[in-house]
């Protein structure tokens, strides 16, 4: 199961989250299963727009402040900034690989096969975002979504 504060995984049967503390009261309120956390209502429908801007790019909901306000945004927030700093990062990987294929002559290689992924992962990975916004879901990324920075 999967706290409905941060949304990391709990153990079963667990009473509070061991990495935010939120308590679960003698029902559990978490998630079970990959399926992440369904958001308040009223929240998730006041800010779905300011969530899916989370994707597209994180910092205006940051300039705004409204990730101080709403558990929603806040969670997206943090799930577009994640998702944008580790594309950037494969990004920089990409290139330094594309230097070397340059160096022994697999130029194009590179720059038909391997430059266009990072793009496509952001790509992939904002429409994932924008699809759980949709849903109200509160639902990690692949590869990047256990990544906590915006608390």
């Amino acid at each position: 199961m999967f706290c409905p504060e941060c949304g990391k995984e709990v153990p079963a049967g667990s009473k509070f989250c061991p990495d935010c503390g939120k308590s679960f009261g003698d029902a559990p309120n978490a998630a079970s299963g990959p399926a992440g956390t369904q958001a308040g209502s009223s929240d998730a429908d006041q800010n779905k727009l300011m969530a899916i801007f989370a994707y597209i790019f994180f910092a205006i909901p940051v300039a705004a402040g409204t990730y101080k306000t709403s558990e929603f945004v806040k969670y997206h927030t943090n799930q577009g900034a994640v998702q944008f700093l580790g594309c950037f990062a494969f990004a920089v990987v990409v290139w330094i690989i594309g230097l070397m294929l340059a160096r022994i002559g697999l130029w194009a290689l590179y720059w038909w096969l391997i430059r266009p992924l990072p793009a496509l992962a952001w790509i992939v990975l904002c429409v994932l975002g924008i699809l759980n916004v949709t849903k109200n879901l509160m639902k990690p990324l692949p590869v990047v979504g256990n990544i906590t920075i915006i608390k």
